[in-house]
């Protein structure tokens, strides 16, 4: 969490706690020696806290304005432009999935690391070298946008938002465009490197946005980052599971683990960076 102001210690917060979480502006308060610390979850909402914040000490009303209620598409949209990366990111994905479904294995090989051909009954890959070769450069990335079941999607798109958001807002689009792109090509070429070739998924991209934010929050804990250390300990604890035998008795062996770790790799590197020169 980001602390963002300090209040009154003998200030009544109540009425404040209830309207910022009427607001679902997450937050905690804690006692220190100087004061009430606020404490902010998401960076995206410090306006509206401000905003908040300035009227309870104002004494006016804390209900949310109509306005500000009346309508969530307008403030989904605000909220896009805001993260205009971000937001692509997840429609591409949601596109291609889509698309997925009317145009079938068309599309797949279209978007597969090297081209894959069928020859009889059997599927005949190419190679990295004659795809980038005949011009077919979006194969580096274009593996990250495919998925092959809803479960899948979703569970990446909602970690790309829930960390994409923090890299955008904090670090501009250009950082968040950067990441995308160098994560989706390491993680594609580091599973790629293992002999894989029909493979799939933004978890390359989660894995290294995850490493670049919890670099971030450690190396620079004023920086607005935020990643709860239990989230990090289950998401390494996942990906360290899928590379176990166990995890294929169960059910979850095709995983592209070397992506996974091609992905955070790339973010530690880029959180590393990043906090080192600001």
């Amino acid at each position: 969490m980001q602390p963002v102001m300090l209040l009154p210690l003998d200030a009544d917060t109540r009425p404040l706690r209830q309207a910022l979480w009427q607001h679902r502006i997450g937050h905690r308060i804690t006692r220190e020696t100087e004061g009430q610390l606020l404490w902010l979850a998401d960076p995206a909402h410090h306006a509206a806290l401000n905003e908040v914040v300035g009227r309870w000490q104002r004494g006016e009303s804390l209900t949310p304005a109509p306005e500000r209620c009346q309508s969530g598409r307008s403030g989904l949209t605000a909220l896009t432009r805001r993260v205009p990366v971000t937001a692509t990111t997840l429609g591409l994905c949601l596109i291609i999935f889509a698309l997925i479904g009317v145009l079938g294995d068309w599309l797949i090989v279209q978007l597969t690391i090297v081209p894959i051909g069928i020859a009889g009954e059997d599927l005949v890959y190419g190679t990295l070298g004659q795809g980038l070769a005949g011009g077919q450069l979006w194969r580096l990335i274009s593996p990250a946008f495919l998925h092959f079941g809803w479960m899948h999607l979703i569970f990446n798109l909602m970690w790309v938002w829930f960390f994409g958001r923090q890299v955008e807002v904090l670090q501009g689009s250009r950082w968040m465009l950067a990441l995308v792109l160098a994560a989706g090509v390491g993680a594609n070429l580091a599973q790629y490197a293992t002999g894989t070739a029909l493979f799939g998924g933004m978890s390359g991209v989660v894995y290294a946005l995850l490493g670049h934010v919890w670099i971030m929050s450690r190396r620079r804990p004023n920086s607005g980052f935020f990643v709860p250390a239990m989230l990090v300990v289950f998401m390494l604890g996942w990906m360290v599971f899928t590379m176990t035998a166990m995890a294929e008795q169960v059910g979850f062996g095709n995983v592209a683990n070397e992506a996974h770790l091609g992905g955070l790799l790339v973010g530690l590197a880029t959180g590393w960076f990043a906090s080192s020169r600001r």
